[in-house]
């Protein structure tokens, strides 16, 4: 009884804070400086004050005299209009193209952000984890356009729960917080909302009739409603947002990790479906008013309420990504048909085709091409999360007893510097790749009319790009001695299954190695090895299963008890699936 009390507590306490962290709840953030290797950790967990159910209002500044300082967030319009839309997504698709590396450089470089950097103040940092992002680029254009903003500041789960952001039948919200004018201090507000929002402030189900509506609604699968700066979140825990939908209905999106590091991607099967409660999919932001602000003696307004547009009001609101759109209900989302062109197709291909318009056939080679870059870019990226650790010098600290409580949501240390999220997500771009492979193989077998191609082999092509592609794709890491190891996709799919996302570990085993020669230089002491050894079954597991209880010690794991892996990964072997012989 006592710790179901206990339990209880931290819910409705951390539910209802103004301080919840961004995916790590109830944790504070931490903030980032310029560099991507440079990293501050959060500071200690201290219980988030209560707070009463409803709304709040940004702390009000008195009305300054003279010219505004860059701080200053002063509302001049009551509702965002399609030309602030159109500028909201022209000003995401230019950090998205503009290769930034991490929050704060693409807020303050002239080249990612060329409207609005010279305006940020003195000194002022930028950091937002992969739930934060969506909210500080909304949040951060609204400020420098006069914008009213308010977002969800406190939710409670739908039934029972052990994690808040990861309940099996969503949330539903219980707080808002409103910045309007007359002034506020955008240095104050911005990291409030950054302190307050996590994963769990997507996480609800597609149709609402509560009185506090959610900050976004799940739209329909059409190229006007996908398009730069729609978000898409997968109940998994992560967020990303779109910047681009190429003319092959390709999606590009934008995600951040707690290190503050910014990483670009191809939507894919990483981001799963889900049950209804869950709220997976595309959102974008629900549309919103200001109310009973009057305007001052400089024309800004001033006091107010911001109301939010309902379900029934929004033209593109649509829950076709939940039930598909051949019918359906809450009881059949499982079974949710998806049809384009009268066939029925399964969610992702369905998504692709919607995006790319009639007539769109695949052209498995530029498809290939395409994913195996994508791949490059992704180790690429690991390349940084695991040089952020080396330099930390977390492995050479010694290993904890004990697994956090859950390995993919954590705190501390372990939220910072390891990878199993990342590791997991490139494992299965991998299968991803395979699987895509298999299909237009078999596709070009079947129903070759389904393809572009025009070719006499597809087999021996798509070999020669995925030799081509992988070996061109160069990446290194140092050893332990600082020696460098350079490797290809083709050796990284090798030993993809033997990467550490354990941040204890040596470099050597971040990277998999296995061969004396390379390992050799690897510090690691027997009790690390042992860790090693048992974290194999976890390294197989490409499901990020965030709603299961951890916290292994190491006789757990060699005992393998449940939850602790699978004792086989899947197959991502492209050189036997493209071999001549078959």
């Amino acid at each position: 009884m006592r710790r179901g009390t206990v339990w209880f507590a931290l819910v409705v306490i951390a539910a209802t804070s103004e301080a919840v962290a961004q995916d790590h709840w109830p944790f504070n953030v931490f903030k980032q400086q310029e560099e991507a290797s440079k990293v501050y950790q959060r500071p200690p967990a201290r219980p988030p004050p209560r707070r009463r159910q409803g709304s709040t209002r940004e702390p009000i500044l008195a009305a300054p005299r003279g010219q505004p300082a860059s701080w200053h967030w002063r509302i001049t319009k009551a509702s965002w209009s399609q030309t602030d839309e159109k500028a909201f997504e022209g000003f995401v698709a230019r950090i998205g193209e503009s290769g930034c590396r991490n929050v704060h450089a693409c807020l303050t470089s002239a080249t990612s952000n060329p409207m609005f950097h010279a305006s940020n103040p003195p000194g002022m940092t930028f950091y937002a984890d992969c739930a934060d992002l969506p909210y500080m680029l909304r949040a951060y254009f609204a400020w420098k356009n006069g914008l009213p903003f308010s977002y969800t500041s406190a939710v409670l789960p739908i039934g029972s729960t052990r994690d808040i952001r990861y309940t099996r039948l969503g949330n539903r919200v219980i707080a808002r917080h409103h910045i309007v004018g007359p002034v506020v201090d955008a240095r104050r507000a911005i990291p409030r909302m950054v302190d307050t929002i996590s994963s769990a402030h997507y996480r609800y189900p597609p149709r609402q009739t509560d009185r506090m509506l959610p900050d976004h609604y799940p739209v329909a699968i059409t190229p006007k409603s996908i398009r730069p700066g729609t978000l898409v979140y997968d109940p998994n825990g992560h967020v990303a947002v779109v910047y681009k939908v190429g003319a092959d209905g390709r999606i590009h999106y934008i995600d951040t990790h707690p290190d503050n590091s910014l990483t670009r991607g191809v939507y894919g099967r990483s981001f799963v479906r889900s049950s209804p409660g869950m709220g997976a999919g595309f959102k974008r932001w629900r549309p919103q008013r200001l109310v009973g602000a009057k305007r001052d003696e400089d024309g800004y307004l001033a006091g107010g309420e911001i109301v939010l547009a309902p379900d029934g009001d929004i033209p593109d609101w649509s829950d076709e990504q939940v039930y598909g759109n051949a019918g359906g209900g809450e009881r059949t989302w499982r079974r949710a048909e998806f049809v384009i062109d009268g066939q029925s197709v399964d969610y992702y291909e369905f998504v692709r085709k919607r995006l790319a318009g009639v007539g769109f056939r695949y052209d498995p080679l530029n498809e290939t091409r395409e994913m195996v870059r994508t791949l490059c870019g992704d180790a690429k990226y690991r390349v940084d999360a695991v040089n952020v650790a080396v330099k930390a010098g977390i492995h050479l600290r010694p290993q904890p007893p004990r697994l956090p409580l859950n390995i993919y949501g954590s705190e501390g240390e372990w939220e910072v510097y390891s990878t199993p999220s990342r590791d997991a997500r490139l494992k299965t771009a991998f299968k991803e790749l395979r699987d895509e492979i298999a299909r237009y193989l078999s596709l070009a077998a079947t129903e070759p009319e389904k393809l572009d191609y025009a070719g006499g082999d597809l087999r021996a092509d798509l070999a020669r790009i995925w030799q081509e592609e992988a070996s061109a794709c160069s990446f290194s890491y140092l050893r332990s001695d600082q020696s460098e190891v350079v490797l290809d996709l083709h050796e990284l799919q090798r030993r993809l299954f033997a990467l550490s996302f354990d941040p204890y570990h040596c470099p050597e085993r971040r990277w998999g190695a296995a061969d004396q020669p390379e390992l050799s230089t690897c510090p690691d002491d027997p009790v690390k090895q042992a860790w090693y050894d048992a974290e194999q079954r976890l390294r197989n597991q490409i499901e990020r299963t965030y709603e299961t209880r951890m916290g292994f010690s190491l006789r757990q794991l060699q005992a393998r008890v449940p939850g602790s892996g699978v004792d086989d990964p899947p197959d991502v072997d492209l050189g036997v699936l493209l071999s001549a012989e078959k």
